[in-house]
């Protein structure tokens, strides 16, 4: 089961990743860098297998369930700030 577990992550990862590549087949508007897919298989990868982590380590579902959103909420922050510098910090290129 915890092995299933990485390859639906490793899956999702790819998957995901995917989607800006045929996208970039078909418009000019996604353009993306070896880079920008370096970064995002990184975060994407890091928050999953922490989650992966916390599941395994933490017995409470109440803290399983903070924790991962916890997680959740810090990279769609980092995604947010990456995407369109929403903070304006210096992480983006602002």
């Amino acid at each position: 089961m915890k092995n299933k577990r990485l390859v639906i992550i490793l899956a999702v990862a790819g998957s995901l990743l995917l989607v800006p590549l045929v996208a970039m087949q078909f418009t000019n508007e996604v353009d993306w860098k070896v880079s920008d897919f370096a970064i995002m298989g990184v975060l994407l990868l890091s928050t999953g297998l922490l989650c992966e982590l916390i599941m395994r380590k933490i017995q409470s579902m109440q803290r399983r369930i903070i924790l991962c959103g916890f997680i959740l909420l810090i990279f769609l922050l980092i995604w947010a700030e990456l995407a369109v510098g929403i903070f304006g910090t210096p992480f983006a290129g602002s």
